[in-house]
């Protein structure tokens, strides 16, 4: 579990985070160079979940000895599947994504991070997000330094 005391908030307690597949942690089916260190960092900590429709077919591999959950579904319902498993989960849930798809799952999490990637971001989960970064790294980086979200979100 992380605790983060937010001044002007109340104190944020993460005990999950999920994150999007492709455009978020992956690029073209891969994941981004840093992202397995990151989550090896974090998962002593949080319970991780990836939430995809698994475009390219290849999160099980690429996820493989993370020891994470990895939860897959039919494109045509993502959005549905994504905000069921974080309704599931409670409030204590972080999101990270960049897809019109990460919207319902956005509105549901107790904070949300749009990730800018080498595959863009909607622009209308901009409307929905908690913070906005450049990158996953610096998304993770949110929960593994506590005063960047300090900074970032204080009343």
């Amino acid at each position: 579990m992380l605790e983060f005391d937010i001044p002007g908030r109340e104190k944020l307690v993460v005990e999950n985070l999920c994150l999007d597949y492709n455009g978020t942690i992956a690029n073209n089916g891969e994941l981004i160079e840093g992202v397995k260190e990151k989550i090896l960092m974090l998962k002593d900590k949080v319970n991780i979940y990836v939430l995809t429709a698994d475009t390219y077919h290849t999160v099980e591999k690429q996820c493989e000895g993370l020891g994470i959950t990895v939860k897959t579904f039919d494109k045509a319902g993502a959005a549905i599947c994504k905000e069921e498993i974080i309704a599931s989960l409670g409030e204590r849930t972080v999101a990270f994504g960049n897809g019109f798809n990460d919207i319902q799952m956005f509105n549901k999490a107790a904070l949300s991070v749009a990730v800018v990637e080498k595959e863009g971001i909607c622009a209308k989960l901009i409307q929905h997000a908690d913070i906005v970064v450049n990158s996953i790294l610096d998304a993770f980086d949110l929960l593994l330094n506590s005063n960047r979200l300090k900074a970032t979100l204080r009343n």
